[in-house]
């Protein structure tokens, strides 16, 4: 089964809240099997436009990141965030050849 996978793009506008948010989801991220690849590690753009964090979390599969996103623990730390960041995310199904 392919894995699931949040890629989301974001400027943070206050990291004391940020940090809030990134306590806030350990929980659902836990329960839903996550994994980060990639948080906030240095970027070299070299095509189009990128915000300064990225980050790419796995999940076992493309219903558990969807899951996780809906529940009720992860859309309360969503809503920390959104109150200091903008951003993009997107779900997505791996490549399981």
């Amino acid at each position: 089964m392919p894995k699931g996978y949040w890629i989301a793009n974001v400027d943070v506008h206050d990291a004391a809240v940020y940090d809030k948010y990134r306590a806030a989801n350990a929980k659902p991220f836990a329960d839903y099997g996550a994994k980060f690849l990639v948080r906030g590690a240095t970027a070299d753009v070299r095509e189009g436009t990128s915000r300064p964090r990225i980050v790419v979390v796995e999940f076992p599969s493309l219903a558990d990141a969807i899951a996780c996103y809906e529940s009720a623990g992860y859309q309360a730390a969503k809503d920390i965030r959104a109150s200091v960041s903008d951003g993009t995310l997107v779900i997505i199904e791996g490549y399981a050849p």
